[in-house]
């Protein structure tokens, strides 16, 4: 890569300042708007431990999966600053979590919907809650099985900021 094309790359990159020097972004000129961000993760199963957990309705020796991973993504998305150098913290306004078997593909889905009035936005937030979420689902069922995937963790949607966004 020859040098105008790493400028211009770090230009792009908001934690690169002009030397190409880690930063955090400075959002004091900003002004504070409502920002909301939707992710979505999915953690499949082989297909006799999907069935096996949802004929127990999600309940384990350990407790309830869907509910003790609804607490840990709602406490990660409130601990995304310190989990993600570069992350403001942020007075989170809402933070709700959505589960979702899906008999199809022997899976629970996760959609994590995050909300502030701020100056910067809440994705990493939604996308930590997603992954925390998925992680503490795999925690809970591993002892039943280790043939767990955690897939397709992204990003769905964002409002407010300078603009919106939207999964294809």
């Amino acid at each position: 890569m020859n040098i105008s094309s790493q400028k211009t790359i770090q230009t792009a990159l908001s934690h690169l300042d002009s030397d190409g020097d880690i930063t955090m972004v400075d959002v004091s000129g900003k002004i504070a708007t409502t920002r909301e961000a939707r992710a979505q993760g999915q953690v499949i199963f082989p297909a006799i431990i999907y069935e096996q957990i949802k004929a127990a309705d999600g309940m384990t020796k350990k407790g309830s999966i869907t509910q003790t991973a609804h607490i840990a993504g709602i406490m990660a998305a409130k601990r995304t600053h310190d989990l993600i150098p570069l992350c403001h913290p942020l007075p989170l306004d809402k933070i709700g979590l959505n589960f979702e078997y899906d008999d199809s593909q022997n899976s629970i889905t996760v959609t994590a919907t995050v909300k502030v009035t701020h100056k910067t936005g809440v994705e990493m937030e939604a996308l930590t809650a997603v992954s925390i979420a998925c992680l503490t689902i795999y925690d809970m069922t591993k002892a039943i099985s280790h043939d767990i995937i955690i897939n397709n963790i992204h990003l769905m949607n964002k409002t407010g900021g300078k603009s919106d966004y939207q999964h294809a």
